[in-house]
């Protein structure tokens, strides 16, 4: 006679008469989903006490039980991290940017040295929270989200629930989950200051600050401008998607409106490249007329004409970064944000004063 099977989800065998449970009857039974009974059952702390012990009651009378050795042999057997790639659903970022492919590739390799599989995903970054379906659904131990973009609260909330949790990103007030990312008030301190050494006085700053990352780049701009006596000036700031297909257009409008500038700070390499072009179109050289610094130092930035000035991220260590402060949360450790060196890179579009 065939022995009777077991699972992690219930026990089968007994007779005809005996129908296996499934965690949908108990789901049913509780009013809940499926995946919040899994992780009552499972002694999450996601879930509150109430439910937990709610749907205990119900497993218990209806003699459900589970395969713990089996569920935990499965956890420990999965090694697959969600690399999660938010786009804005106006703009839509492709995930061909240069910068998200350089992290991405970052972060695969630094996963491949450890052992570990990457599930590549994306989500509108107006529900960042989203990300946490592959870790709820147990697809996933952890999430890597590229980008805090507008909803800091999201990421706190995901913080909140012990969803094991790192992000691409600047370090923020009252901030609950951990980031890694560039120094950006350095970064943008740095190009800012150097514009200035150079003689030029205005300076525009292109790059929306409502994105946290972008907010503190421009906290340097506006620090570099008070250190040399100067006003921020709302008339030369220009808030840009990162998307160049939405980008390009206002670029070119407001170089075309603004004949006052002499330096600009750009948040991206990409955008650099589109500030160049919109210049030359309305009539003016980059360094000779306009000095323009860019934002990362993607490859692209030493091959384009002229070679790009940027602030350089350290988007190569950055992978490793983010995996090692993953799997610190994952054996207990404290999460704290980790800021990174930036500096600047000098090339001929804003070169150094007699180069």
């Amino acid at each position: 006679m065939a022995k009777s099977k077991k699972t992690a989800e219930g026990s089968e065998g007994g007779g005809a008469e005996q129908r296996r449970l499934q965690m949908v009857d108990i789901a049913r039974l509780a009013g809940v989903s499926v995946s919040t009974v899994s992780r009552a059952l499972n002694g999450s702390d996601l879930v509150n006490a109430e439910t937990r012990q709610r749907v205990a009651d119900l497993a218990r009378s209806l003699n459900y039980s589970i395969n713990f050795g089996a569920r935990n042999l499965r956890l420990q057997e999965n090694k697959t991290v969600a690399v999660v790639v938010p786009f804005d659903a106006a703009s839509r970022q492709h995930i061909s940017d240069p910068f998200f492919l350089s992290i991405v590739g970052s972060i695969a390799d630094a996963l491949t040295d450890r052992g570990y599989d990457m599930l590549l995903s994306r989500v509108d970054a107006e529900r960042l929270d989203l990300a946490s379906h592959w870790f709820d659904s147990g697809k996933a131990i952890g999430v890597i989200l590229i980008g805090q973009w507008r909803h800091h609260d999201q990421l706190n909330e995901m913080a909140a629930r012990k969803l094991p949790l790192v992000v691409w990103g600047g370090e923020m007030p009252q901030q609950l989950y951990c980031s890694v990312g560039g120094d950006n008030v350095l970064g943008g301190l740095l190009a800012t200051r150097h514009l200035l050494s150079l003689g030029r006085r205005r300076v525009a700053f292109i790059g929306d600050a409502n994105l946290p990352e972008v907010w503190l780049r421009r906290e340097g701009y506006v620090q570099a401008l008070a250190e040399a006596g100067l006003t921020a000036d709302p008339a030369l700031e220009l808030p840009a998607p990162f998307e160049p297909g939405v980008a390009t257009g206002v670029v070119q409008g407001f170089c075309a409106a603004r004949q006052d500038i002499d330096a600009v700070v750009c948040c991206s390499d990409v955008l650099a490249l589109l500030t160049i072009q919109a210049l030359r179109a309305s009539g003016r050289s980059v360094p000779q007329d306009v000095a323009v610094v860019g934002y990362d130092d993607m490859p692209l930035a030493a091959y384009c004409d002229p070679p790009l000035t940027t602030v350089h991220q350290p988007v190569a260590e950055a992978g490793a970064e983010l995996v090692e402060a993953l799997l610190g949360q994952l054996r207990g450790e404290r999460a704290g944000p980790r800021t990174m060196p930036v500096y600047l890179k000098l090339r001929q579009s804003a070169p150094q004063s007699g180069a």
